[in-house]
């Protein structure tokens, strides 16, 4: 457990330059003075860590001082590959910078360790996108992801319904999603999230933006992905159920939704249907979606959505009759 935490405090140091010992305590989760017993046994194993006094001071490697990787195990080499299946990097035009950074990191490998990355790819695929959607990126990804990189401002035109808004935001990140892209933003004092595939035109503007360094993405998205989702539902609809699809209606509908429509459920009748609110992002949407459910779900409200599922199921009996 040392060895890994002392490790980890050598790459932080090489990675950050300087950090003091109150961030090392935060990042290893341990306390200030186990962090200064580390550096003590650092410098006594030959690692030449310094300290530097006063309000800018902090830990450092002495003359650029780099480690190898000599020290990864057989599960470390593999699992270092697999973080690295470079589907969504492709989709952002990194598909060469890519390989160029495998090359490296296998030419520093031990030998004995260098058949990771073939070992990964005979044994772990990742398909980013969801059965029956198309897999070329949307169009402006690659342009939205140098401008993360940059910390570059961007224009944008942006579908929301029947309107095309315009944007300015700061680009703080991507999230690949069920091989949906999304970018997180700031705009103002907060924070929105974007759908990428509906961004119509992007300007990338030369200025930069002052990012904040203790934004995280992950976190965020962790937070706010249900919520967004729930921003979306904002159309409600009345419908019955067979059992059939009741447990059809998961594949067809976002789990909040889901969710929600078991727990607004009332009592199956005789037949083991049951009448429930099922949240949707529009009529429209839901329309599609229910389509797919066929004869075992009955739209009661609203009577506009009904009318279009009754003139769809004529059009099926006579296209059948």
């Amino acid at each position: 457990m040392r060895a890994a935490r002392l490790i980890s405090l050598v790459l932080l140091l090489q990675n950050r330059e300087s950090m003091t010992g109150a961030e090392l305590a935060r990042e290893l989760e341990v306390s200030e003075r186990t962090i200064y017993r580390d550096v003590l046994a650092l410098g006594a194993a030959g690692i030449p860590v310094y300290a530097d006094r006063g309000r800018a001071g902090g830990y450092r490697l002495l003359g650029g001082y780099r480690t190898r990787l000599t020290g990864l195990s057989r599960d470390e080499a593999d699992a270092l590959f697999l973080s690295g299946l470079p589907g969504p990097a492709g989709e952002m035009g990194l598909a060469e910078v890519v390989a160029t950074a495998r090359l490296k990191v296998l030419a520093a490998l031990p030998s004995g360790l260098r058949d990771a990355s073939t070992r990964v790819e005979r044994r772990f695929h990742l398909d980013v996108p969801g059965w029956f959607r198309e897999k070329d990126p949307p169009s402006w990804l690659a342009e939205l992801a140098e401008a993360v990189w940059q910390d570059r401002t961007v224009e944008f035109r942006y579908r929301r319904r029947e309107q095309e808004l315009a944007r300015t935001v700061e680009p703080y990140g991507l999230v690949c999603k069920g091989g949906g892209w999304y970018l997180v933003a700031r705009v103002g004092a907060g924070y929105r999230t974007y759908r990428v595939d509906r961004i119509t035109e992007v300007t990338v503007r030369p200025e930069t933006f002052t990012r904040d360094d203790s934004f995280e993405l992950a976190g965020y998205w962790s937070s706010q992905a249900e919520k967004f989702v729930r921003e979306m539902l904002r159309d409600e609809i009345t419908v019955r159920l067979s059992p059939a699809g009741r447990y059809a209606l998961r594949y067809v509908a976002e789990p909040p939704a889901v969710r929600e429509a078991e727990a607004n459920a009332g009592e199956p009748d005789e037949r083991g249907w049951v009448v429930t609110r099922l949240p949707v992002e529009s009529p429209d949407v839901a329309y599609g979606q229910l389509l797919s459910l066929g004869p075992e779900v009955e739209v009661l409200e609203p009577p506009e959505l009904r009318a279009r599922l009754v003139t769809a199921a004529h059009r099926l009996a006579e296209l059948y009759a």
